[in-house]
């Protein structure tokens, strides 16, 4: 052992066990407090770190336990001296740190020797046992080639707190090991969980030297709408962009096109019964892009649609009468009108619209007109996402339900009674605002891929290149409910990871989608809403790595989580968590960390936390690091708002 090895023992260790050892420290030791030759130490908080030589290589232990004489030996006296008592520390036994430099190694593979010596840790040793030891380092080219300007640097390591066991130590991630996987920040209310948050990327977005993070996507669903006071202030001229669009419920915020909407999707939105419902959304749904081509073979499909429906009307139901079976026949071909079936054609046959017939028995010679277009082995058309108007899937599905009852489903529409009540109430309804487009806005509305890269803060270059004009996309989703949060996320959320997934080359644009509140649209249970957005964020936490997709997820019930999403998580930051079910689900997700550590977690402090995973070589707690502004979620300040002078005006304004 070296002599500055020497001058750093604080103790010998007198108890070795596979998952535990005992340290003693010298005698003379006061209060756990050490004078080493870099300083003073105190070493007997629970969590800190020791090293213990063993051949080449230190044993690297964490403390558990003090305590201030071995409980195994009775004292000779009623009240023992406390000063010159001998001073315990347990420990158990984490990993491996050559002495001359090299990796730490996370488990042992040699235990020390009785009477070994026991040392403080210093700063460099805990760089190396963490892995931060650079926290910058030459940034490089698109192939890896020398960068502009000459001489930038990128971060390695991000800081994102200060260690409560080792004083003024601050506590680093690996960047390309925290953000290049999922990450759950977890905590009750009020325990820090949007402040750390907001903390970690405002350490990201403030490198004050070139490179900044310009590559970097954020699209964060704020559905309380505390992250723009937080994050706008992280937006650098020329460098970083920050945007917010919110969705308030109108037409005047934030648009999606409800075409955007899978097969999948509507049938979740509508609550289609699969054996009677959904087939006749699928055909209708089929109608909206089948009235919308022009091919032949969309044509003669139409023609023979619209002829199967006038045939139909004329057959109508036993209390029709001819007048509205007409005008039924006359709304089809005014709606849908082809070449060879149209009002041109009705009025040949010399109609009698007043009445609902014709003139003569020119009914019949209409009629064999109409078969003349009626074809064999008809496909049912398929749904492709052609822009439509909202108020065309009323008409197509009422279209798709007079076909069933033309191949003799007279009950069908008493069966889709339910389905076409749900869609009147989304034509209706406010908060659909934003999804339904109508008329000019059909014309008018956005491509899926300008939607899309809207959405991530793309702008156009040179011919089919693009630029970063935003890093963080902030949807703000506060003033809607949780059945429009969980259709927006989970629509967006399906939308970008195709968009990935198409991408070429693959992995080279890594998006990251923030979800505040998860528990509350990515729910180990089904929702009780239409969409079920669980299973979209599953498939992105299972896949999602492959093409660049991660998700951040933010949640004060994590035993209400999916727990597919849950268990793809590689990195945790954990605050304050009190409830056992929380707790238990803490333990199945960590089953290295002590659980001396894991006792810890609902005493934590405000602001405190646990970080474990892929980017730490060991778990840590740590205080967070201030977050400047803070995101508007402060408790209420009940005490000052409480008791004043009569006649205050109230400081808020509603409505």
């Amino acid at each position: 052992m070296s002599h500055d090895d020497r001058k750093r023992a604080i103790g010998k260790v007198v108890s070795v066990a596979a998952d535990r050892f005992v340290v003693e420290m010298h005698v003379g030791t006061d209060n756990f407090t050490v004078v080493g030759f870099d300083g003073v130490h105190y070493v007997a908080r629970l969590g800190s770190f020791l090293m213990i030589p063993s051949q080449s290589e230190y044993v690297v232990v964490e403390v558990v336990g003090l305590r201030e004489r071995d409980a195994s030996t009775p004292s000779e006296r009623g009240d023992f001296d406390r000063a010159g008592s001998s001073k315990y520390l347990d420990v158990v036994p984490v990993g491996m740190l050559p002495m001359r430099g090299g990796a730490f190694r996370f488990g042992v593979s040699v235990f020390p020797s009785l009477y070994a010596d026991a040392l403080y840790a210093l700063d460099g040793e805990l760089d190396r046992i963490f892995e931060t030891e650079a926290a910058v380092e030459p940034s490089v080219g698109p192939d890896g080639g020398a960068c502009e300007p000459e001489g930038a640097t990128r971060y390695r390591v991000l800081p994102i707190g200060k260690s409560v066991v080792f004083e003024n130590y601050d506590i680093k991630v690996r960047l390309n090991e925290f953000f290049g996987g999922h990450v759950a920040v977890l905590g009750n209310t009020g325990s820090g969980k949007s402040c750390t948050v907001a903390s970690v990327l405002q350490s990201l977005f403030s490198k004050p030297e070139e490179h900044h993070a310009r590559g970097a996507t954020f699209v964060v669903f704020d559905v309380n709408g505390e992250y723009h006071a937080a994050l706008a202030a992280s937006a650098k001229e020329g460098a970083i962009g920050v945007e917010r669009v919110v969705l308030d419920g109108t037409a005047a915020g934030f648009r999606m096109p409800h075409w955007f909407l899978e097969m999948a999707e509507w049938e979740l939105l509508l609550q289609a019964s699969e054996r009677t419902q959904l087939p006749v959304l699928r055909t209708a749904l089929g109608l909206t892009s089948l009235f919308h081509a022009n091919t032949p073979e969309a044509l003669a499909l139409r023609e023979h649609f619209v002829a199967t429906c006038i045939i139909e009307c004329f057959r109508g139901a036993d209390g029709d009468s001819p007048v509205s079976k007409f005008q039924r026949v006359v709304s089809l071909l005014q709606k849908y009108p082809t070449k060879d079936l149209n009002m041109d054609l009705l009025k040949r046959f010399n109609p009698n619209f007043q009445y609902g017939n014709f003139s003569g028995n020119k009914q019949s010679a209409f009629l064999d007109e109409v078969r003349n277009k009626l074809r064999e082995d008809v496909p049912l058309p398929a749904y492709n996402r052609t822009p439509f108007s909202f108020d065309e899937l009323h008409e197509c599905l009422d279209f798709a339900i007079l076909y069933e009852e033309a191949h003799g489903n007279r009950q069908i529409r008493d069966y889709c009674s339910s389905m076409v009540t749900r869609l009147r109430s989304l034509q209706e309804r406010t908060e659909y605002a934003f999804l339904r487009h109508e008329g000019a806005d059909v014309d008018a509305a956005v491509s899926d891929l300008e939607f899309l890269t809207n959405i991530v803060g793309l702008q156009r270059a040179a011919g089919d290149s693009f630029t970063k004009r935003n890093q963080i996309i902030i949807i703000d989703l506060n003033s809607v409910e949780d059945e429009i949060v969980e259709l927006v996320s989970a629509v967006i959320a399906r939308m970008l990871f195709r968009f990935l997934r198409h991408a070429e080359p693959r992995n080279r644009f890594p998006i990251h989608l923030l979800l505040e509140e998860a528990h509350r649209y990515v729910a180990s249970t089904p929702s009780r809403f239409s969409i079920d957005a669980t299973k979209i964020f599953e498939r992105i936490a299972k896949e999602g790595r492959k093409y660049g997709m991660f998700v951040l997820l933010a949640s004060q019930r994590p035993s209400e989580l999916s727990k597919t999403v849950l268990s793809q998580c590689s990195n945790f930051l954990v605050h304050r968590i009190q409830n056992p079910d929380d707790l238990s689900q803490i333990r199945q997700m960590t089953p290295f960390i002590s659980e001396s550590v894991l006792k810890r977690l609902p005493s934590l402090p405000r602001q405190h936390a646990l970080v474990f995973g892929t980017s730490v070589n060991l778990p840590t707690t740590f205080k967070v690091r201030e977050a400047s502004p803070r995101p508007h979620s402060d408790d209420a300040a009940i005490v000052d708002l409480w008791f004043h002078e009569e006649g205050r005006i109230i400081e808020s304004s509603f409505g």
